[in-house]
């Protein structure tokens, strides 16, 4: 390890004044109030957007527009809209329209609810969000997650099989409830809290569920008629191993022969955006090819199960419908929330995605407030959760879709069958129903995200298998609350341990950097550079305290071993620290009690305003002396050398400190 001696330099000023130069110091900001501050702090919480700027030089019938603009951006869009963008959405609509009624229909049998649910919830929700929503290009519906999340958390408490009824209530109580969160959290701008789910977490937990899900639907790849109702890898195998006598060769070959017709459309899909709609017809199409095989071939009679009976009509009114009564309302209400959290997430991330694609910007409480009204409106119209689901929303994307009225054409369509063509759907075999799920969820297992995440962050990758394995071992709720908790104890091990290095000078320059990182940074003789890279609270003040006193022990030790110059100077870079607590403060004022008694000086280094603030509050900068406090890593180490230079010992140097620092004229 190098040793730089400064032996010419200068001590750095700001000015020169009849030829006496004055050292810089670091200012205290100017005071503010308590309420100006909280202010301040609340408004970069909250309101990090700024979004009431639009309405800053507006006045009377403009500013009411503006504010129904904000809540229906519609109304922003509306006027400019013209045949052109028509043209477009139309073929959009009826793209995803395609997909939708397909999957509509899978994701509620995935739910446990009546087929017809699923085409429900593709009618009332995306026309709530074509008012509402900000995203030109998120196609609203039902998702796998979602449906499998209520199946099992509903499940538990009221099976579907022996009541069906109140389960289907308690559904649309959950949905109600998701709705009433998500509006509520955007309404009240804590969207952030959808930032505790990290990407990793949302892989892993994705990735988890589309396993689980992929294993439920062997029941209807093998024509099973009765299966275990947890999700567990374990339960599941044990369910499909122990009725091998059961297994129906006719479901089996049927689906096969639909799953790799959907995996070959979405490969051939990916030979380029022009193919798109081969995958995206590609449902629709074996809905209707398997229909009319067992129409024609009377396979239903012969082990293969079909939907069965769909009722016509659009969708009836289900107020009287919601539970609002104990013991049930409980369940429903967790089960809300925590869908409401995932289908938020998914959401938003797609959202965010394709607008980035596009180059616009959406706004995520805008989003959440337009998520729940649409589910709002959803329970009381007879649906179940909805979101924007990926898969839909990047046919919606290919096809390309300008507006949100392409929600409103596939809602349309969706109407319309409703009407009309819900009939034709009697004899749809399950088997290819779970073929749908299965092609449509193989996609949501990332691998290569994963493989990512190891290679970038292995503490990200062990969330994300933390989240699989909870997920695929245990159940949903198990994968998600690991997930969470895992990301929360990282960041507040980042909090409690924040990392602290030792910085050295870049030969022939003022520059300081990290010495395990740069290996030509030198240390500078007698001082000891210390960075911290993390604000200080009352969670890591008692850790910084001993990882300071350890850095210095093995800073002595070290020049005592190679015979060097004694340590004299500890220069604490507080570039990093954003922030500081009383404990932050209390810290500050033991490591200089406890440098004197090692006869050390305390040196800081570009210490932010709030830092300045609370040592000046706190009477810490009298303690410490401002004239130790500098702007740079660099003039303070020039300083330190000066004094050293200029002084016969270090014990002079510390003892003359004050005057020469004081004393500008001292310094030549």
């Amino acid at each position: 390890m190098g040793i730089v001696e400064n032996s010419g330099a200068v001590f750095p000023a700001s000015a020169v004044a009849d030829g006496v130069a004055f050292p810089r110091r670091v200012p205290v900001p100017p005071p503010r109030s308590f309420i100006e501050t909280l202010r301040t702090n609340l408004k970069e919480t909250f309101f990090p957007d700024d979004p009431l700027r639009q309405f800053k030089n507006e006045r009377g019938p403009r500013r009411v527009f503006m504010g129904l603009a904000y809540l229906f951006p519609v109304l922003e869009w509306a006027p400019s809209y013209n045949f052109g963008l028509l043209k477009s959405d139309l073929v959009a609509g009826i793209t995803i329209a395609s997909l939708a009624i397909p999957q509509g229909i899978s994701y509620a049998k995935l739910a446990n609810l009546p087929p017809i649910l699923g085409l429900y919830s593709s009618f009332v929700p995306p026309m709530v969000y074509a008012m509402m929503g900000s995203s030109k290009d998120l196609a609203v519906g039902t998702v796998a997650v979602a449906s499998m999340l209520i199946a099992s958390m509903l499940g538990k408490e009221v099976p579907p099989s022996q009541n069906p009824t109140l389960y289907l209530h308690l559904a649309f109580t959950a949905t109600f409830f998701a709705g009433v969160f998500q509006a509520c959290l955007g309404m009240l701008r804590l969207g952030f809290i959808v930032d505790f789910l990290s990407h990793a977490t949302i892989v892993g937990f994705m990735g988890g569920a589309a396993t689980v899900v992929c294993l439920q639907q062997l029941k209807g790849m093998l024509g099973l008629q009765h299966f275990t109702t947890s999700t567990d890898l374990v339960s599941v195998m044990e369910s499909v191993l122990t009725q091998t006598h059961q297994w129906r060769w006719e479901s089996v070959v049927l689906g096969s022969c639909f799953l790799f017709f959907l995996l070959l459309t979405r490969y051939l899909s990916k030979k380029g955006p022009k193919f798109f709609w081969i995958s995206a017809a590609a449902p629709l199409t074996s809905v209707i090819l398997g229909s009319l095989l067992v129409y024609l071939t009377h396979a239903e009679n012969h082990g293969v199960q079909v939907i069965g009976y769909l009722k016509k009509g659009i969708n009836p009114p289900s107020l009287t419908n919601l539970v609002f009564t104990a013991p049930h309302m409980m369940v429903a209400l967790k089960t809300g929330i925590v869908t409401g959290v995932i289908a938020l997430a998914e959401g938003i991330a797609v959202g965010r995605s394709f607008a980035m694609f596009k180059n616009y910007h959406i706004d995520g409480n805008k989003e959440m407030i337009a998520f729940g009204m649409m589910n709002i409106a959803g329970s009381l119209t007879s649906c179940y959760l909805t979101t924007g689901p990926f898969s839909r929303s990047a046919v919606n994307y290919n096809a390309g879709c300008k507006t949100a009225i392409s929600n409103v054409v596939m809602a349309v369509a969706v109407m319309i069958t409703l009407l009309f063509l819900t009939p034709l759907f009697h004899y749809t075999p399950l088997v290819v129903l779970s073929a749908i799920i299965i092609a449509a969820m193989l996609g949501l297992i990332n691998y290569e995200a994963a493989i990512h995440l190891w290679q970038v962050d292995k503490i990200d990758f062990c969330v994300c298998m933390a989240a699989y394995f909870g997920v695929v071992f245990g159940s949903v709720e198990i994968g998600l609350v690991l997930a969470v908790a895992m990301s929360i104890l990282r960041v507040l091990l980042f909090v409690a341990r924040p990392r602290t290095t030792v910085l050295g000078n870049i030969p022939n320059s003022s520059t300081y950097r990290r010495m395990d990182q740069y290996s030509v940074a030198q240390s500078v003789q007698g001082v000891l550079i210390l960075r911290i890279d993390a604000p200080i609270y009352f969670t890591n003040a008692s850790y910084l305290r001993e990882r300071i006193s350890r850095w210095i022990d093995e800073e002595q030790e070290r020049l005592k071993s190679n015979g060097e110059t004694s340590l004299q100077y500890v220069i604490l870079d507080l570039g990093a620290v954003g922030s500081i607590d009383t404990s932050g403060i209390d810290l500050l004022k033991e490591v200089q009690k406890s440098l004197e008694r090692r006869d050390l000086q305390l040196v800081l280094a570009n210490p932010g305003s709030e830092v300045m603030k609370k040592l000046d509050n706190s009477k810490v900068l009298e303690i410490i002396g401002q004239q130790w406090i500098f702007l740079t890593v660099g003039e303070a180490v020039a300083a330190c050398d000066f004094l050293m230079h200029t002084c016969k010992s270090g014990a002079i140097a510390r003892n003359n400190a004050d005057q020469v620092m004081t004393h500008p004229d001292n310094i030549v």
